[in-house]
């Protein structure tokens, strides 16, 4: 079961690579996968639900990552290796953002995230109310979006063990240091 829908994933993936998302069939997708036509609809509705399933596996997968390592709980985003990864893949980038579905991603790593980062949060001894924990959680996350963005969008100017140490020192500024008070 993991091992097919794991190759309909590499086959959405790969076909993105090679042609706009809205040309890309199911059958396109069952012949890369050699997977059958019913083992498809018992795990996705449609080809977005297979896409959009597959994105959201990978941020939990890299949102457990630190947890899973054992890291120190200073280190809430596993931002270094997100950017890594993205490094790595740049044809999978910019067939998201041809795809059209940049916020469905964006989205989707925001949620993912932010309940990881909740949970690294709680682990270092961060005491929030659970309203502004989740809040706070997701603000993190939001800003991990937008540091990637824009490490994207500037040609990768500092390595990701650079943008990891800047992230964390701008968390941690935030959670420590209360901002000041406006009179």
């Amino acid at each position: 079961m993991l091992r097919s829908r794991d190759a309909l994933g590499d086959a959405m993936i790969a076909l993105m690579q090679e042609q706009p998302f809205d040309t890309i069939t199911v059958q396109q997708v069952l012949d890369r996968a050699g997977v059958s036509r019913s083992t498809f609809y018992s795990h996705y509705r449609d080809k977005d639900d297979l896409f959009l399933s597959d994105v959201e596996d990978f941020f939990e997968l890299l949102g457990g990552l630190l947890t899973r390592r054992n890291a120190p709980p200073a280190r809430i985003a596993p931002v270094e290796e997100l950017l890594s990864h993205l490094a790595d893949v740049p044809g999978v980038r910019t067939a998201i953002e041809a795809s059209g579905k940049g916020s469905d991603v964006r989205e989707l790593g925001i949620g993912c995230f932010a309940r990881s980062i909740e949970q690294r949060l709680t682990l270092a001894g961060v005491a929030l109310p659970a309203p502004e924990l989740r809040a706070t959680s997701h603000a993190l996350a939001g800003s991990l979006f937008s540091l990637m963005d824009w490490w994207l969008r500037n040609n990768q100017p500092m390595t990701p063990k650079a943008a990891d140490a800047l992230f964390h020192r701008m968390a941690w500024s935030g959670l420590v240091v209360p901002p000041p008070v406006r009179s």
